[in-house]
């Protein structure tokens, strides 16, 4: 299933696509379909259930703003990224890496968004 959807680009953005197109030997819709898709990342599917930071009351904003990744999960990332620099990662710990990356960027995500909010709030003062 798609959906169609309406945008307006920049004209310099529509004319990079325009001549990667060409490049390519493809369409433009193609080539931003494609960029999309590569640019943002997959999200799970419990995370729509989180409640927007913004709606949020101020001490759980503050929480927010000191999320860490489980110690457990931590370990085996840095387990994961370490295989993949040595080249020793098997095709079952390449998904295994994935997954810990995904949780790792989507906490990351949460993190900064509730530190934006928190600075917003007045809550702690932006980093210089």
């Amino acid at each position: 299933m798609s959906t169609q959807i309406i945008i307006t680009l920049p004209d310099e953005i529509y004319q990079r696509a325009e001549r990667f197109a060409r490049l390519a030997n493809r369409d433009v819709a193609s080539i931003l379909v494609d960029t999309i898709q590569l640019s943002i990342p997959p999200v799970s599917g419990d995370i729509s259930d989180l409640e927007t930071v913004s709606v949020l009351s101020d001490e759980q904003v503050l929480v927010l703003t000191e999320l860490q990744m489980e110690s457990e999960q931590d370990a085996r990332l840095s387990e994961m990224l370490d295989r993949q620099q040595s080249g020793t990662l098997t095709e079952g710990d390449r998904s295994e890496l994935q997954t810990l990356m995904q949780v790792y960027q989507e906490g990351l995500l949460r993190k900064a968004t509730a530190l934006n909010e928190a600075v917003k709030r007045g809550l702690i003062e932006p980093l210089s």
